[in-house]
């Protein structure tokens, strides 16, 4: 998408986030300053007397400010009040260390900044602070250990007997103000939680075991910081029985969170580690024991027990989570494997809550407090109490390491060290002012922590005009109204722009005749209605068309367009006629006077080849078409003119490979099949064939034309046209090949004749020999080599 289009969207939106804006503002058919501002935060009020011109309702006087402004109010007479803030305390997060400087006690600890604020809210209009949280070293904790004394946890309770001092010590390592109290429960004392018989009222366990009598929940010790006491105190407590598997639990939870006085409750830290091997009951339970008055959330303890269990319905879940966060006590749920998924699930309801694996007896309940403490305390989750009518609230949390959070994890922050600090950036937004303008008050606190933040909220809901306006002015006909914010607030049984007339004359026929144009039929034109005989016009949703005139008869949206433009973009709409800018004319104003856009290169108009109509050439040359009658797709040289551009866009090759994308992106490329799917002429469209050869004489096809939009688009055959290329080792080889043979060939014939030769020789030998005429046995011109001489005198002695 390129960059105009780009400009074009955006330019839409913001016309349209302009447009809905004026429309709410103009929708509300606000009749006073104060009920324009509570519309929106971008609405606002005109206060010029003169603003409004005939036939405009007083309502025209709140709109956007820029529609305001376009309409001729000066910003110093639009009234739009703004909201602000006012920080209250502001004591700075305390900042100190375990092992220096004085002890300081919970009150001088500050680990939430600021402490209270004002907000003057305007509707729509957000309001938006910075809240600050650090976690403070040696910070004093209370904690509170309630435990299920069922039989089943006989083994469990020899354990925890010693876990006073062994906690405080253990502890000391993470804060030096420590305490800690002890609780136990069982279950509610009715049938069939219990046996009710006498003899199992003493003793619920079975055979020879020592039990004590059962009981719904008792408050062993209150919060101390004697751990020996501790170990006393639970050394002295005796295992009890009941008959079903879940215990009651949940009725010793709640009144650990509501008798806060009873259980020696501080306002610093506070934990109640909750240790069982068993479920739960929970609201609604109570009906199989005849209950069904449901829990009241309120303490009832006498001489530390619990004496309304029989009474009260166990609570439900929500209950106890109102009252755990009212006083911000978290829990820490220490039951054994078999029930790690029922409290989990527990825990992903109640905020501030963890879950520990407690070994078969207890062993191990010392590691699991400082693991579930270190990870409840590691994590700040903020709420806020209830919100007003038409308040809301928005949290962005700034945590460690750059995380941020929004929406619902907006309002925590995780793997929190000591000394560690961050940031919240909360924002308050008031849509609609309260019946009763009177200030509320609303606090945010980060759960588990006493420390909050209190914020005081008022609302504007009138403009600072209103406390100067003119009570029975003389503006307001004859002082029937209050002269305010520029217009007249009439007094009860008054109407009209300056309360003119009586509502019973409202609808009076003398004054509905004032209304009709040439005393025609239709009031105010039907666009209007009338008021004291006076038209005021009818609103439209887009807020920059309205109607006007004595009778409504004007507007300024039903002119004549181009484009889709009213009057062409180039004038506005007044009375449905087009007042056309500089150089423009037209009854839409769509003809230009301009020729500077029908100049050709040449600097002359339309290239001398056509006329400039309205700022656009009409060529008289049919050859010729494009803006300003330049382009002419059908005149000679054009192949070669596009040829180098079209061969390197089409196949990546030619002079131009290099700088292709640079000077070549000027047409439109579509490539075919083969040439039979090239477009041809057509009167509409002049185009071009084109045959060329490229350095490797391959022949390639292509069109060249332009459209009416003035583009130039080019169709090529995507596959070239090529000579066949000989292969040159088939060649080499066969020509190796007949040489080879040749020679064979050839040997092969000499050899062949020079047998035959021979034959013919040798037969001829052996007839010539067969003829022969001498005697083959001795050679006729043999001649011995031996020589016999006789010697005559020899006689033969």
């Amino acid at each position: 998408m390129d960059l105009k289009v780009l400009l074009i969207l955006f330019g839409a939106v913001c016309c349209s986030t302009a447009q809905q804006d004026g429309t709410e503002c103009i929708k509300a058919n606000a009749k006073s300053c104060g009920e324009c501002i509570q519309v929106s935060e971008k609405c606002g009020w005109c206060t010029d007397h003169e603003f409004l011109k005939q036939g405009e309702p007083k309502s025209a006087r709140c709109d956007d400010l820029e529609s305001l402004k376009k309409k001729g109010c000066s910003v110093a007479k639009i009234e739009n009040p703004r909201g602000s803030q006012t920080v209250d305390k502001d004591v700075p997060v305390t900042n100190r260390s375990k092992a220096g400087g004085k002890k300081l006690t919970p009150e001088q600890i500050t680990q939430i900044q600021p402490q209270k604020l004002t907000l003057n809210l305007r509707s729509g209009e957000a309001q938006s602070f910075n809240l600050k949280f650090k976690r403070a070293e040696d910070y004093p904790i209370d904690l509170y250990y309630l435990m299920d004394l069922s039989y089943s946890m006989k083994d469990d309770l020899e354990n925890v007997k010693n876990l006073g001092t062994s906690l405080m010590y253990e502890m000391s390592k993470i804060t030096s103000d420590f305490r800690i109290g002890f609780g136990s429960f069982v279950e509610k004392t009715v049938m069939p939680y219990i046996s009710t018989t006498p003899a199992k009222l003493l003793n619920p366990c079975t055979g020879d075991q020592n039990c004590t009598s059962p009981f719904s929940y008792k408050n062993v010790l209150k919060l101390t910081n004697d751990g020996q006491q501790f170990n006393t105190l639970v050394g002295q407590q005796q295992i009890s029985g009941n008959l079903d598997s879940p215990e009651g639990g949940f009725d010793a939870i709640m009144q650990v969170a509501v008798c806060g006085e009873q259980i020696g409750w501080r306002n610093v830290t506070r934990l109640l580690v909750f240790s069982t091997d068993a479920g739960f009951h929970f609201a609604g339970d109570g009906k199989l024991g005849g209950i069904v008055l449901p829990n009241d959330g309120k303490c009832h303890l006498e001489n530390n027990m619990y004496t309304m269990s029989h009474y009260y319905d166990y609570p439900s879940i929500a209950h106890l989570v109102q009252k755990l966060s009212d006083n911000n006590i978290q829990t820490i749920f220490a039951v054994t494997e078999e029930f790690q998924p029922v409290y989990k699930e527990l825990k992903n309801l109640i905020p501030k809550s963890a879950v520990g694996t407690l070994s078969a007896n207890s062993s191990n309940v010392i590691n699991l407090i400082i693991d579930a403490y270190n990870s409840l305390s590691s994590e700040v989750i903020l709420e806020n109490s209830k919100l007003p009518d038409g308040v809301t609230i928005a949290y962005q949390s700034h945590c460690k390491n750059g995380v941020v959070g929004e929406g619902e994890n907006g309002r925590k922050c995780s793997n929190i060290s000591i000394g560690d600090e961050v940031s919240f950036n909360i924002s308050v937004t008031a849509h609609k002012c309260p019946k009763q303008n009177k200030p509320e008050t609303i606090k945010i606190k980060p759960l588990g922590f006493t420390e909050e933040v209190e914020i005081v909220l008022k609302f504007i809901c009138e403009c600072e005009c209103q406390k100067t306006g003119e009570a029975n002015s003389k503006m307001c006909h004859n002082g029937n109204g209050t002269f305010e914010c520029g217009a007249c607030r009439c007094n009860d049984g008054r109407v009209g722009r300056l309360c003119e007339c009586s509502s019973d004359e409202v609808n009076s026929d003398d004054l509905d005749a004032n209304c009709r144009r040439d005393n025609g039929t239709d009031i105010c034109s039907n666009n209007g209605d009338c008021v004291c005989g006076t038209c005021e016009c009818k609103k439209r949703d887009n807020p920059e068309e309205r109607y006007s005139g004595e009778y409504c008869e004007c507007d300024n949206f039903n002119c004549d367009r181009s484009n889709n433009k009213l009057c062409g973009g180039h004038g506005r709409c007044e009375c449905r006629v087009c007042i056309c800018d500089t150089n423009y004319t037209g009854s839409a104003c769509d003809c230009s006077l301009d020729t500077t856009t029908c100049l050709a290169s040449n600097k002359q108009i339309c290239n001398g080849r056509g006329n400039c109509e309205c700022g656009t050439c009409k060529c008289t040359d049919p050859k010729f078409q494009g803006p300003t009658c330049e382009i002419c797709p059908t005149c000679p040289g054009v192949c070669a003119e596009h040829k180098d551009c079209v061969q390197c866009r089409a196949f990546g090759t030619g002079e131009k490979k290099e700088t292709c994308e640079r000077d070549c992106g000027y047409f439109k490329l579509i490539k075919v099949k083969d040439r039979d799917k090239l477009p041809q002429p057509v009167q509409a469209f002049p185009l071009m064939h084109c045959k060329e050869r490229d350095n490797n004489d391959c022949w390639f096809y292509y069109t060249y034309m332009v459209d009416n939009n003035t583009e130039k688009i080019v169709h090529v055959v995507e596959k070239r046209e090529c000579p066949d290329i000989a292969d040159v080792l088939p060649i080499v080889a066969g020509v190796v090949a007949g040489i080879v043979l040749i020679g064979l060939a050839l040997l092969l014939i000499w050899k062949l004749l020079m047998i035959i030769h021979d034959r013919r020789e040798f037969a001829k030998f052996e007839k010539e020999k067969m003829n022969a005429r001498w005697d083959t046995g001795e050679n006729p011109i043999y001649k011995s080599a031996v020589t016999t001489v006789v010697n005559p005198k020899y006689e033969g002695k």
